[in-house]
């Protein structure tokens, strides 16, 4: 379920067969003097604002849905830009957290995307969307009071506001949200950091 309403309010989008946000392609250099081939990029960090994912290969560059875009908009309407997330954007909108998600200051979301939310059986899902409290719980146990870098996920653990916490870890160039992978993440709005996964976080 959770066709609730399928207004838009998307917070980043994801995965495979859909189109997310937008990653920057890096300009190389020629030079004409010393045509000599730059050194292979090792495992350099990111910068501290750039996505981080496999599906982050699919981001738009400009435009609705890209990162300069979505950086001006508050999280609830910078996800109103993609379809990928409208299982969560209906349950958003079901407990109520519309604007507490808009008015919030410096949080990050770890957003399940709609291929995330087909895992649950039908039938649980529909419980949990019939009851306003165990939706809320599981909810805000998807956010975290602050803005969280590629770094701080990289070994250890976040609070959620649900109280809660998720464990986080890097292996390779993959990051893990408890059982959950990140998509794509890193992602900034005005007010909040998002990580799109491929599980919904159970407390």
């Amino acid at each position: 379920m959770l066709h609730v309403t399928k207004r838009a309010f998307a917070v980043v989008t994801a995965a495979a067969a859909l189109t997310l946000f937008g990653c920057s392609t890096g300009d190389s250099q020629s030079n004409a003097e010393a045509p000599a081939p730059a050194p292979a990029p090792t495992s350099a960090p990111a910068s501290a604002n750039e996505p981080v994912g496999p599906a982050c290969a699919s981001l738009p560059a400009s435009g609705p849905g890209s990162p300069a875009a979505l950086a001006d908009e508050p999280v609830a309407s910078a996800a109103a830009q993609s379809p990928a997330l409208s299982t969560l954007v209906a349950a958003v909108q079901q407990a109520g957290l519309v604007d507490t998600l808009n008015n919030a200051e410096d949080i990050t979301i770890f957003a399940p995307t709609n291929d995330a939310f087909a895992k649950i059986p039908p039938e649980t899902l529909n419980q949990v969307l019939a009851d306003p409290q165990a939706l809320t719980n599981i909810l805000t146990y998807h956010v975290v009071g602050q803005r969280s870098t590629p770094a701080d996920l990289e070994s250890g653990s976040l609070t959620t506001l649900q109280g809660g916490t998720i464990t986080t870890a890097k292996a390779g160039d993959t990051y893990t949200a408890n059982d959950a992978t990140v998509l794509c993440g890193n992602v900034q709005t005005r007010n909040a950091t998002v990580y799109l996964i491929d599980t919904v976080l159970m407390p």
